[in-house]
């Protein structure tokens, strides 16, 4: 941060993200812009609860890493990541202040995708 000359504009966090953006959260941080949520799959729908709190209307929340080589759609699936980019996307869907879509991404490791949502309101 020092080299690109923002060290006084920028925050690094150390810990659990949960714990992290709790006390976001309770700090009533400014709201956000842009929400990038790419961490451990598992707590997706956690981290998007804390997302909306720390949103405004207009801010825009990508989720990363949400098609997972096509495992999202096995239901037969038990991995743990598969289960919380699940339950993340119904989230997503059920949520209506946010207007969401998915996008399928292909490169040379293999396929995979990215959720995009606004918050409406």
């Amino acid at each position: 941060m020092a080299l690109a000359g923002v060290a006084d504009k920028a925050t690094i966090l150390i810990g659990a993200a949960s714990d992290s953006l709790e006390k976001m959260v309770t700090s009533q941080e400014p709201a956000f812009d842009l929400i990038f949520i790419d961490a451990d799959k598992e707590n997706n729908s956690v981290y998007l609860k804390y997302a909306l709190q720390l949103a405004c209307p207009g801010t825009i929340i990508i989720g990363d890493n949400v098609v997972r080589d096509g495992a999202v759609i096995d239901p037969n699936s038990a991995d743990g990541r598969v289960i919380g980019v699940r339950s993340f996307v119904d989230d997503l869907s059920d949520c209506p202040t946010l207007t969401s879509t998915a996008i399928e991404t292909v490169v040379v490791k293999g396929y995979d995708g990215f959720t995009i949502s606004i918050v409406e309101k």
